[in-house]
């Protein structure tokens, strides 16, 4: 009986893993996880993230409505820092203002509309603080 249930416990636990293994590389790779309908279409989601020097950066962004929503997010774990953030979308600056990491997570967030220009939208966050700069990007 216990030899039975160590082998459920097993079974279960590599299970569990593949799941988050799978999850992890949906994030990584730009997968899109927005199965939903809006604005009349498929919601298609990529996102990506960097680690830098002071922490992590992480950009999400989708099409909808004729536009796309842009979410970005820096995680330093320390409160009360102020960052200069830029957005840019094919090289054309869409933001550029400044950030403060708050507590508890020590993190701030940015979340813009824009405009979905022709073609492939290549999306760019950076984040400076100093000599320290955070960035990322995708293409939507």
């Amino acid at each position: 009986m216990n030899a039975r249930r160590s082998a459920t416990a097993l079974i279960a636990t590599v299970a569990a893993s593949a799941a988050l293994a799978a999850s992890g590389t949906a994030y990584a790779s730009g997968g899109s996880d927005d199965h939903g309908r809006h604005g009349g279409g498929k919601a298609s989601v990529v996102r990506a993230s960097h680690s830098c020097s002071t922490g992590v950066i992480k950009l999400k962004a989708k099409h909808d409505d004729g536009g796309i929503e842009v979410e970005a997010e820096v995680d330093t774990n320390r409160k009360g820092q102020t960052w200069s953030v830029q957005v840019r979308d094919n090289g054309v600056s869409v933001y550029k203002g400044k950030r403060t990491t708050h507590a508890p997570s020590g993190s701030f967030s940015l979340e813009r509309r824009i405009a979905n220009r022709a073609g492939k939208d290549v999306i760019t966050v950076r984040a400076t603080r100093g000599r320290s700069t955070c960035a990322v990007k995708v293409t939507a």
